[in-house]
């Protein structure tokens, strides 16, 4: 719905007004607020800040239309004027367009052409948002992305690469907070994010120190994958870094009872790499999947606090550079025999 804000000390052009347009008023196409002078229209304006466009006359008590333009324009210049008025000197058109009216329509009023002014003054105050809304995405972008990625994603190499898929070899790696989901059901919404925030960002410099990334955040964990040479030493590496800086952290200050723990899954091997997800929503993610990645996370489903747990096969890689101790056999769906699996030490 398009919110239109009429100025005019004449109370006969909202009648006229409310009539001429009854059918997009009764269709909810368009909603008008009427002021009868310029200070009124700047009260309605902050009282509704998304008005759309103003229909506004020159001649007012108080403060008169051509003041309301320089005062819109200092307050929010995304709504765009149009000048409604009997006075339609070359003049008065002129200090308007100067002050930033969009348009200028002379009194009598003739509402086949006010309706054109309209139409055309709403589609160009609506990609002013657009472009104002694009730009802070943007901006937004530039936060979380390096610079040449982003200068990348606009090449023609990019449509081509991003839909690229490949089985690769690495290890995978699942993180979660021990217990927080007692946490995010009494603490405020606020608190809740800020704090496993803190916890995420602990972890996450851990992982980018061992040049492993990201893949998604997943509730209260993190899934990261680690390639490239001895990515299972990296991951390993990883692991014992944010135990050691979890453990560290001091406990909740709202509930004592609680103080950060992690419990850790980790799996080597192949995975399938790609864009997944539905193209019809347009929402795909850049991620890996496979039996290493549904291990990794079994695994970590196993671990318990302060826990970092291997399956055999990456303990056999692994045994003559860090110390482990052996679980045990522990069952896992879709699996035919039981897994023996280590928590590693140090």
């Amino acid at each position: 719905m398009s919110k239109i804000l009429v100025v005019d000390d004449e109370t006969d052009l909202e009648v006229l007004i409310k009539q001429k347009f009854r059918k997009k008023i009764r269709e909810k196409e368009y909603e008008f607020i009427f002021a009868v002078n310029g200070r009124d229209a700047l009260e309605k304006v902050s009282e509704q800040p998304d008005v759309d466009i103003v229909l506004s006359d020159i001649n007012m008590p108080e403060m008169d239309g051509l003041t309301l333009l320089t005062k819109l324009n200092e307050l929010t210049p995304l709504i765009k004027s149009v000048i409604v008025s009997a006075y339609g000197d070359m003049d008065n058109i002129r200090t308007a367009m100067n002050r930033g009216a969009f348009d200028f329509i002379t009194k009598p009023i003739n509402f086949e052409d006010l309706t054109i002014t309209m139409e055309k003054t709403l589609k160009h105050a609506f990609q002013l948002k657009q472009t104002l809304q694009a730009v802070k995405e943007n901006n937004i972008l530039k936060m979380y992305v390096d610079e040449n990625v982003l200068n990348f994603m606009g090449s023609r190499e990019y449509e081509s690469t991003i839909m690229a898929n490949e089985t690769i070899e690495g290890t995978v790696v699942f993180m979660d907070i021990c217990g927080f989901t007692s946490i995010s059901e009494t603490a405020a919404p606020d608190t809740v994010v800020q704090l496993i925030n803190t916890y995420f960002d602990v972890m996450v410099k851990e992982i980018i120190a061992q040049d492993g990334f990201i893949d998604k955040f997943i509730g209260d964990a993190i899934m990261a994958v680690f390639r490239g040479e001895y990515h299972l030493d990296r991951a390993i590496d990883t692991a014992l870094a944010v135990r050691n800086q979890i453990n560290a952290l001091p406990a909740f200050k709202e509930d004592k009872s609680f103080k950060p723990k992690v419990s850790i899954g980790i799996k080597s091997g192949e995975m399938i790499s790609g864009n997944i997800g539905s193209a019809s929503l347009k929402r795909l993610d850049y991620t890996v999947i496979g039996d290493t990645v549904n291990t990794a996370a079994r695994l970590q489903d196993a671990a318990k606090e302060n826990q970092i747990v291997i399956c055999e096969g990456c303990y056999e890689n692994i045994k003559e550079s860090f110390i482990c101790k052996k679980i045990g056999d522990i069952t896992m769906k879709n699996k035919s025999k039981p897994l023996t699996v280590y928590a590693v030490i140090e």
